[in-house]
């Protein structure tokens, strides 16, 4: 089956692989030859972004593009962006000035492999690429800007880098449950958000009904994979998660299973998915790639 074939033939788990596959070639593509100079640089560039993944971010790209009867070459800017995007913030994430993490994926941090240097200008040229995919990538000038305002909104200080900022200043505090969904809304769910945004954007003429609904759904989503990740930092097992169990703790971070425990954690985070998958009920079947999406988002062990 080719990545032609849209959401009216079975069902978008039958297309994951093949999603996988062509996010993986094409990441590759954009970045430098790890034989290029400066070598420790684009080496630790590749490390960081090609060192496997779930690759969430650019899988919804390709989700709500066949949601909108799009072909994948119309997203795969956008997907290759986003997770530049991502692999740049958990370089930055792991820093020892950060979280001081030293196991991402199940193999040495970037810092911890690269070093603390090398480390940091990666996470600089990998922010840097990302716009540079999206101003040279293919498709009409209108969407390529549209794009780089979601993506450039959604990376700045009110999005994902002010959510680490806000992250960063709450350790040793206890927030409220809002100011914890605002703070995670930033830091984990605008990247999100973005995918599913710059995919609408690639297609202009998409009713604004229908951008609102996958807005909605997006913010919702978001939302609930960050409680089920603050959920995996307690239940799950760091061979499994790919890194650090307990991390959290660790650095005194204000949790949903810490305010509201274990089991509360859960229910809200259930019920922020079934507002996610209420926004997409009136675009009916053509939504299920969505829906799949959002399940694995919520229901992974890792």
């Amino acid at each position: 089956m080719t990545l032609s074939v849209l959401a009216c033939e079975p069902g978008f788990d039958t297309r994951v692989h093949d999603y996988r596959a062509r996010i993986e070639r094409l990441l590759d593509t954009h970045l430098p030859p790890a034989d290029t100079e400066p070598h420790s640089l684009h080496g630790a560039m590749r490390y960081a972004t090609l060192g496997g993944g779930k690759r969430m971010r650019p899988l919804l790209c390709y989700a709500t593009a066949e949601t909108l009867t799009l072909p994948p070459e119309a997203v795969d800017d956008a997907a290759c962006a986003v997770e530049l995007i991502h692999a740049f913030s958990l370089i930055h994430d792991d820093l020892p000035a950060m979280d001081d993490d030293a196991l991402r994926r199940g193999r040495p941090t970037t810092h911890k492999a690269f070093g603390v240097a090398t480390a940091i200008l990666a996470g600089d040229a990998l922010q840097t690429l990302a716009f540079q995919v999206l101003a040279r990538g293919s498709g009409s000038a209108a969407a390529r800007l549209a794009m780089l305002r979601v993506l450039g909104d959604a990376a700045g200080s009110l999005g994902m880098t002010g959510g680490q900022a806000m992250d960063l200043e709450a350790e040793g505090q206890r927030l409220e449950v809002m100011q914890l969904e605002e703070l995670h809304r930033r830091k984990t769910g605008c990247l999100i958000r973005a995918s599913v945004l710059m995919s609408c954007a690639a297609n202009p003429q998409a009713a604004d009904d229908t951008r609102a609904r996958l807005d909605r759904f997006a913010i919702n989503i978001g939302l609930a994979f960050q409680i089920r990740d603050d959920l995996l930092d307690v239940e799950g097992a760091t061979e499994v998660i790919g890194k650090t169990h307990g991390a959290d703790a660790a650095h005194d971070k204000s949790t949903f299973p810490a305010l509201l425990g274990v089991r509360a954690a859960e229910q809200r985070c259930d019920a922020v998915h079934a507002e996610a998958l209420r926004a997409l009920q009136p675009l009916g079947d053509a939504a299920q790639p969505l829906r799949w999406m959002a399940d694995q988002l919520v229901h992974r062990d890792r």
